[in-house]
């Protein structure tokens, strides 16, 4: 049976999207992995799944599938195409939609402009709820890679005390690990991301941000995703960096990050509240598959 699905883009960060309301859709992670191939499926970071709702006061259910075919909890880019996909298929007409996840509850709002601003929830910044393997809650880690050479890191400007990366760890709904760089360009993104995401300090494994502060009002960000790679973009990342430099006292309350892919705008007063999230969303095509 074949599955109608568009395929979408959140500044370069792409997803498969599949209307799991109206349409059957069974997805297991090797289904997964062939539809997210970009030479033998659609080609995708994740694939996203809409659901009637299961949490009270919901109006769906938000499912993430990395392109290694593993379930994820949460992902910003992701959910500001959902909230697009949602209105532009007719299964809404509200501009405030509040969705559920496996995290919890977010709520998206579409703006007059075509941009969609999301309510990502207030970050966890407790080592047990990220997951990570800490005694006490800190700004800052340090994080030892058994036979990584830190004196070199070091010498190109990353924070290294007493042969350990100083790291900032929190969650988003999702673990992020976030490190500051003098240059995003220059950034060890694919040496250090795998090597951090599978740290066992990580249980569940960890997205890397690296971020290069241009301003307290702007930085740069690259992200390893876990079980991705380096994305284009990605949005609890950003959120997380921003909150991570916060915690720091080097940023502002809102900061445009600029990601490979095109730039968002993260507010965060800090404390209980919220962190906010503003960026495009665009469909690019929609098609049939025969899984």
């Amino acid at each position: 049976m074949s599955l109608r699905f568009t395929k979408m883009q959140g500044i370069g960060n792409d997803f498969v999207v599949f209307d799991g309301v109206r349409q059957r859709v069974e997805l297991d992670a090797a289904r997964i992995r062939q539809l997210a191939d970009r030479r033998f499926g659609i080609g995708c970071d994740q694939i996203l799944l809409v659901e009637p709702p299961r949490l009270p006061g919901t109006d769906f259910h938000y499912r993430i599938f990395n392109a290694d075919g593993s379930e994820v909890e949460q992902c910003g880019n992701g959910a500001r195409c959902f909230a697009r996909f949602v209105h532009d298929q007719g299964l809404t007409d509200k501009t405030r939609i509040p969705v559920g996840t496996a995290a919890g509850v977010i709520v998206l709002h579409l703006e007059a402009d075509g941009a969609v601003r999301v309510n990502m929830g207030a970050p966890l910044l407790a080592p047990a709820a990220i997951p990570f393997e800490a005694d006490t809650q800190a700004s800052l880690y340090e994080l030892r890679i058994p036979g990584l050479d830190t004196t070199e890191l070091a010498a190109a400007g990353l924070e290294v005390e007493d042969e350990a990366l100083r790291i900032g760890a929190l969650s988003m709904g999702n673990p992020h690990t976030v490190l500051r760089v003098p240059s995003v360009e220059s950034a060890p993104v694919a040496r250090l991301g795998p090597l951090i995401e599978h740290h066992p300090r990580f249980p569940r494994r960890v997205n890397v941000g690296f971020m290069q502060i241009l301003s307290p009002e702007e930085i740069r960000l690259r992200v390893h995703e876990r079980g991705a790679g380096e994305t284009l973009a990605c949005g609890t990342g950003a959120c997380a960096a921003v909150v991570s430099g916060r915690l720091r006292g080097l940023l502002a309350e809102t900061v445009r990050v600029r990601l490979p892919g095109g730039t968002l705008s993260i507010r965060w007063p800090g404390g209980s509240d919220p962190v906010w999230m503003t960026g495009p969303a665009e469909p690019v095509f929609q098609g049939e598959i025969d899984p």
